[in-house]
């Protein structure tokens, strides 16, 4: 018995000495009642479907329940992957600053290799594709933007000059017509605007429609959105292959982005762009902006007809505008309609276009919430931030659920004052979008037009949000009552 009592003693100095372990452990962990450098929370989730559910329910319901509950900071597993979201510029400022070697898009963006295309953005590595995003710059400088806006505005009277004296239409309809109309000309060509707009058209449409919610988890599944996808991805290649081959033949040059893609080259390649890497360059470029355009367009019309109060103002800045340079709208003349952009910005904040951003996270690195808590996001973690909800934070916006385009007024400026990454609208950092000024001179471009000859009436319910889309959009029609009005200046 007393050999049994002895052989027992260090097993029972091993268990002491790994509970008073763990206790110190925890003393310093919780010392004080706060954290000092852990994994962040984990939101309560059904054990291998993981926070798939959480997400099926929409991802601002699951944001708002779980910022509530956790904080700034907390990771949601879905299936084998943990997502980990930074809510707010407090703790979000990595995320848009990191390197790529710490923090990259590539593999968090793999669902859009189908309808981009092979060799493109999210197929190439790195080094590539910052030189391809030098093509995007290089196509969008301020002396392209001046040509571009002269198409937009050609294209837009053209488009209004068909509306009657009077009647109704669906104005999401509308400037979706509208928009693919100007992107057609500016981006695509004119080839492709004179000739072949139909076919083009009915071809992106295919692609867009193949881009659903369960093509981010299975990009290749066979199904049947899928199949009409790749067969309009491979039409549209054949068309811009012939259009590409022609001007190559021909030599004349034209004032649009697909010009500026043929014309581009790789410094590290020493090469051109081939047809293949134009073709899907233009595609990452029209879907990048049509959406956004289309929607914001819609987002800032219902919103001006329904807060009345906001809409006086806007009138007189173009009464302002046109006195100042006549009838007269070019991209100079549309930087100068401050009120108007504000608007703009404030239906953007309410509702951006892509409510996530993604990026897979390669090193550890630790944020730092208002409230003073430290947590280290792992490497392997898929990190994400919400403009649609962050863009909400009351402690940054005043009454962040209603319409104020004077919050960005000079001295006010609520987005600002709150530090970098309040606003993300069109993201930020090493990744903003790089169309933002493109997108925000065709939806000036257009509602000047709209604002100078026509009275506006909403006529139906104040749109909701579509939240099935993967651009999250306007849901159903927005009706709208016309009637074309005296000239401002008049």
């Amino acid at each position: 018995m007393p050999r049994l009592i002895a052989g027992r003693k260090p097993l029972v100095l091993v268990l002491g000495s790994l509970l008073f372990a763990v206790l110190v452990s925890l003393l310093l962990v919780f010392r004080g009642g706060r954290r000092s450098k852990s994994s962040p929370p984990v939101a309560a989730t059904i054990p291998i479907i993981g926070g798939l559910l959480k997400f099926v329910k929409g991802p601002i319901i699951m944001l708002a329940e779980e910022y509530a509950r956790l904080g700034s900071v907390f990771t949601v597993k879905v299936l084998t992957r943990n997502v980990t979201f930074l809510v707010g510029p407090e703790v979000s400022s990595h995320f848009f600053k990191a390197q790529e070697a710490d923090m990259s898009q590539k593999e968090v963006y793999q669902f859009n290799v189908p309808t981009f295309g092979p060799g493109v953005v999210f197929d190439v590595d790195y080094s590539i594709r910052m030189e391809q995003f030098r093509f995007f710059t290089e196509a969008l400088t301020v002396k392209r933007l001046k040509s571009y806006v002269d198409f937009m505005v050609e294209e837009a009277e053209l488009f209004f000059s068909k509306w009657g004296e009077s009647g109704e239409v669906d104005l999401k309809l509308e400037f979706e017509h509208l928009i693919i109309l100007t992107a057609s000309r500016c981006l695509l060509g004119q080839e492709v605007r004179n000739n072949l707009f139909e076919d083009v058209s009915s071809l992106f449409h295919e692609l867009d429609n193949g881009m659903l919610p369960i093509s981010v988890l299975f990009p290749y599944l066979p199904i049947p959105a899928h199949r009409r996808r790749d067969r309009a991805r491979k039409d549209l290649a054949k068309i811009f292959t012939t259009i590409i081959r022609n001007r190559k033949v021909s030599g004349k040059l034209q004032p649009d982005m697909l010009q500026a893609f043929i014309d581009s080259k790789y410094r590290s390649l020493g090469r051109s762009t081939t047809e293949e890497e134009c073709t899907g360059l233009l595609i990452a470029a029209l879907f990048a902006g049509q959406h956004t355009s289309s929607i914001t367009s819609t987002w800032t019309g219902a919103y001006l007809m329904s807060c009345k109060q906001y809409m006086p103002p806007v009138l007189a800045e173009q009464k302002a505008v046109m006195q100042r340079h006549g009838n007269k709208l070019n991209f100079d003349v549309l930087s100068e309609m401050d009120v108007l952009h504000r608007s703009m910005k404030e239906a953007l904040r309410l509702h951006p276009p892509l409510i996530l951003l993604l990026r897979y996270c390669h090193t550890d690195f630790s944020v730092t919430t208002r409230e003073g808590k430290t947590y280290t996001i792992p490497k392997d973690h898929i990190v994400a931030t919400s403009p649609a909800f962050a863009n909400r934070l009351p402690y940054i916006y005043k009454d962040p659920n209603t319409f104020n385009p004077d919050r960005f007024a000079p001295g006010r400026e609520e987005d600002t004052k709150a530090g970098p990454f309040s606003y993300i609208s069109f993201g930020g950092g090493r990744h903003g979008c790089l169309g933002e000024t493109f997108a925000y001179m065709q939806v000036k471009t257009i509602w000047s037009i709209v604002l100078r000859h026509f009275e506006l009436e909403l006529i139906s319910p104040f749109p909701e949000v579509d939240w099935n889309a993967m651009v999250v959009g306007v849901k159903g029609k927005v009706m709208v009552r016309y009637k074309r009005r005296p000239l401002l200046v008049d």
